[in-house]
Order: C-alpha cells, then structure tokens, then sequence
C-alpha cells in the first residue's frame, strides 16, 4: 500500500467534522500536529502528513 504524499486542507477537514477554516488556521498557529502552513509572500502554502494526520483523529488511512 502506498503512502499519498500529502492530504489536502478540504480532505482533512470533512474527515475530522471541520471546517476547511478550522484546519487552515489550526495549521498556521501550529495547533494541529499533524502539518505545517508557510507564508510565501502574501498566500499560504500547507502540508499535511497522512501519518501524522490519520494518528491524529485514530483513524487508519
């Protein structure tokens, strides 16, 4: 079974019961352990590890 390479702010959210907000500025506060949110410039750039994330919310992916 391969591993995706990231999960996407949407994809997280709906698993979790969230809002994309929700995830988007839990990132950016570094509150959600489970990614990372960069500003470039003037626009944000996230990750999301599904490891990290699936762990997280005691799911298996």
């Amino acid at each position: 079974m391969s591993e995706t390479k990231s999960l996407t702010i949407h994809e997280a959210a709906k698993i979790m019961g969230k809002s994309d907000q929700f995830v988007r500025i839990g990132l950016q506060r570094g509150i959600l352990p489970f990614g990372s949110a960069v500003k470039l410039s003037t626009k944000w750039t996230y990750y999301i590890s599904p490891s990290r994330f699936y762990e997280y919310v005691g799911k298996s992916n």
